[in-house]
């Protein structure tokens, strides 16, 4: 398995551009013929996109107590998928330099790759929602000036972002960098470990 910012950066840019502009209303089919990587990284844009989408419908102040509550859990459920995702990419990822063994002084990673590679999916959806508000015909220019600015400060982090996954990889590969995952034992979607839903 061979995985790279360029990949993953490749599958996010289909999958923002199936989302938001070939209006393609379900993820399924297109993540026939794709090797497990790249659909994981497909499905992982695709609920990025859509926890995005549902972020911005639950903050009108125009929505219904019921329907914000129903958007509240929508957005749950997405953000579990997001972590699960994340989780079994950071899997793939270990499984797959199993058999390097770091060296006697190779430091310790705060991050995993997978939870980088998230958030360079998240990027991906901030400059194009950025680059829409650059395009704005009804919108003044200093409206335009401001977004045109965050907007090369969001390319300057996605190459940034890019590099320094690409070098976690590489140190992981040679040894110098060991990971471990942190699961995120998210606690409030489990009746299990959540009293208020044990309760119900």
């Amino acid at each position: 398995m061979k995985i790279s910012s360029e990949i993953c950066n490749r599958q996010f840019e289909k999958a923002l551009l199936d989302y938001r502009f070939h209006g393609v209303n379900q993820m399924e089919e297109q993540l026939q013929g794709l090797s497990a990587l790249d659909q994981l990284l497909y499905m992982k844009n695709w609920i990025d996109n859509t926890q995005w989408d549902a972020e911005d419908l639950i903050r009108s102040r125009l929505r219904s107590a019921d329907e914000g509550m129903q958007l509240k859990r929508q957005i749950d459920a997405l953000n579990q998928q997001r972590t699960d995702l994340v989780e079994r990419l950071d899997d793939m990822i270990f499984e797959h330099l199993s058999e390097v063994s770091p060296l006697s002084d190779a430091r310790l990673s705060t991050e995993t790759p997978a939870w980088a590679i998230d958030r360079l999916s998240i990027l991906h959806i901030k400059i194009y929602q950025m680059r829409q508000e650059t395009l704005r015909a009804e919108a003044d220019q200093e409206h335009i000036e401001a977004c045109q600015q965050k907007l090369r400060i969001l390319e300057s982090q996605h190459k940034d972002l890019s590099l320094a996954i690409d070098q976690l990889l590489e140190d992981m590969r040679q040894g110098v960098c060991r990971v471990k995952t942190y699961k995120q034992m998210k606690m409030y979607n489990d009746p299990k470990l959540n009293p208020i839903l044990r309760n119900e």
